[in-house]
């Protein structure tokens, strides 16, 4: 099981793909996979100014905020939308144009990536031990405060375990943690 628990603080920050801010990415499928040959990405963005967010056509996104006070998004279909409460995930087309206003200072966000022409994702929030249940499609899980047992292992705030196809595992979340399931089908 250890092979394939990531820890973020050994993830290198990389630029963003506009070179206005800074990711680091936990995984993407397949393994080694660059920018345009991804099926899904899994990154944790920080994000202290005002810059916008990078183009991805044919690709869906989710951003859930992890700490700070997040920001406003100002979509190019002229929708506006509060990224400010934590572990609320927000989804939206890759290619649309981003602007962001920061509420209070930086903030970190957890983003999905999926290519949508081959797959569909989704974010699941694990608040409760009762929500700690692995689906057919569940790819990786990310550790985003407290604690999640896992077999015989436990992540902390920052890890994430990349879910080996269809393996099975014994979960235990401690009381207050909060897990992000990250969740990827074909499309279709």
């Amino acid at each position: 099981m250890s092979e394939s628990i990531l820890h973020l603080r050994d993830c290198p920050a990389r630029p963003w793909k506009n070179g206005l801010g800074r990711t680091r990415e936990l995984a993407v499928a397949p393994p080694g996979a660059g920018m345009d040959g991804f099926l899904w990405r899994v990154s944790v963005a920080e994000v202290d100014s005002a810059a916008p967010f990078s183009a991805f056509p044919g690709i869906d996104r989710t951003i859930v905020l992890l700490e700070g006070g997040g920001f406003t998004m100002a979509l190019d279909d002229g929708r506006l939308h509060a990224l400010t409460e934590p572990f609320a995930p927000f989804a939206f087309p890759g290619e649309t144009q981003v602007a962001v206003t920061l509420a209070d200072g930086p903030t970190r966000d957890f983003n999905l990536m999926v290519r949508r022409d081959r797959a569909r994702g989704r974010v699941a929030v694990w608040h409760h031990p009762d929500h700690a249940r692995l689906h057919a499609d569940t790819v990786l899980l990310y550790c985003a405060r407290g604690r999640l047992q896992l077999d015989g292992d436990t992540l902390g705030a920052g890890d994430a375990w990349l879910r080996p196809a269809g393996a099975a595992a014994r979960l235990g979340l401690a009381p207050g943690s909060v897990v992000l399931a990250v969740e990827v089908a074909p499309a279709g």
